[in-house]
């Protein structure tokens, strides 16, 4: 178990659940971009950290919730959909949606779907049907919002194959992009909930004003990092002749920095963007004119 003191200070640490599994690599490459420094033991769930105000534990998930809901952890990341599953969302304070990476934090969807052959098109078609499903509570509170009798039993893993192999009339399964309830031919009929990653915290250990600074301080770098990933930075000499059409061309999270330089006929000009623009802007800004153009990553956007 990690020391829960800081030697230093004698003040308790703030006890932070991170995820473990699919969501495990990502997040540490995060806070490790946001300027913590996590190593993982082999075998050991309390990795280190080079935060003396910190002690961070890894857990499931689904687990993360009733943990910081009952204050084993003082705040954690974990998905909106098992905090409905587990009931905790009205118990914990939702500090951030960490919705801003394209790769590994995108919103995934929880989704009806029913063999693709099958006769059902709607919900109610599937009254008094089997369906599987790892997130039962949530799949359980849908149905009866809609006032649909099915039976619920749950699925641990290969879910999909639970319609393929006859288990199922149909399933409440998670997904991005529907290609692989699509490869496994079924197909969606309706959308049960959205869910993302969060940084949740206990309300107790936000009173605690160490530890709220603490989880202010881990919020706001999480976040920008996670901003960051999206975009990159710009820089480049611009003749001031062709200044407007060049400016007309670069979005930016406010404006552009432009700065003269020795020569008037020319300016300096810094502007960050969507990374996913660079390939089209780069050639249009050498078009007009721009020169010396340098791309390059950003670690934090606050």
């Amino acid at each position: 178990m990690p020391d829960s003191f800081n030697e230093a200070t004698g003040a308790e640490k703030l006890k932070l659940g991170l995820p473990k599994g699919s969501l495990e690599d990502a997040t540490i490459r995060l806070f490790d971009a946001a300027g913590w420094r996590i190593r993982k033991h082999s075998r050991n769930y309390f990795p280190e950290v080079n935060d003396p105000e910190l002690s961070i534990s890894l857990a499931r998930a689904q687990e993360i919730g009733g943990y910081v809901a009952r204050g084993v952890l003082d705040a954690g990341i974990t998905g909106l959909d098992w905090l409905a599953e587990g009931g905790d969302t009205d118990k914990v304070m939702r500090l951030a949606e960490l919705v801003y990476s394209k790769n590994s934090f995108r919103p995934c969807r929880w989704v009806l779907a029913v063999a693709g052959d099958s006769p059902y098109c709607k919900p109610s078609d599937l009254a008094g049907r089997r369906i599987a499903t790892e997130l039962r509570n949530v799949t359980a509170q849908y149905f009866r919002g809609l006032g649909i009798p099915v039976e619920i039993f749950h699925s641990y893993g290969a879910t999909e194959a639970k319609v393929v192999e006859g288990l199922a009339d149909g399933i409440v399964e998670v997904t991005e992009t529907g290609a692989t309830i699509a490869a496994h031919g079924l197909r969606i009929i309706d959308e049960v909930m959205i869910s993302c990653p969060a940084i949740i915290a206990n309300p107790l250990a936000w009173q605690n004003p160490a530890k709220r600074a603490k989880l202010e301080q881990i919020t706001l770098l999480v976040e920008g990092a996670l901003r960051a990933q999206n975009l990159v930075a710009l820089k480049m000499n611009a003749p001031a002749a062709n200044l407007d059409a060049i400016l007309a061309m670069l979005p930016a999270l406010n404006s552009p920095t432009i700065s003269p330089l020795r020569d008037p006929s020319w300016v300096s000009l810094e502007t960050v963007v969507d990374s996913g623009l660079v390939r089209e802007l780069i050639p249009s800004l050498r078009l007009a004119g721009a020169e010396g153009i340098i791309e390059y990553a950003l670690n934090k956007v606050i």
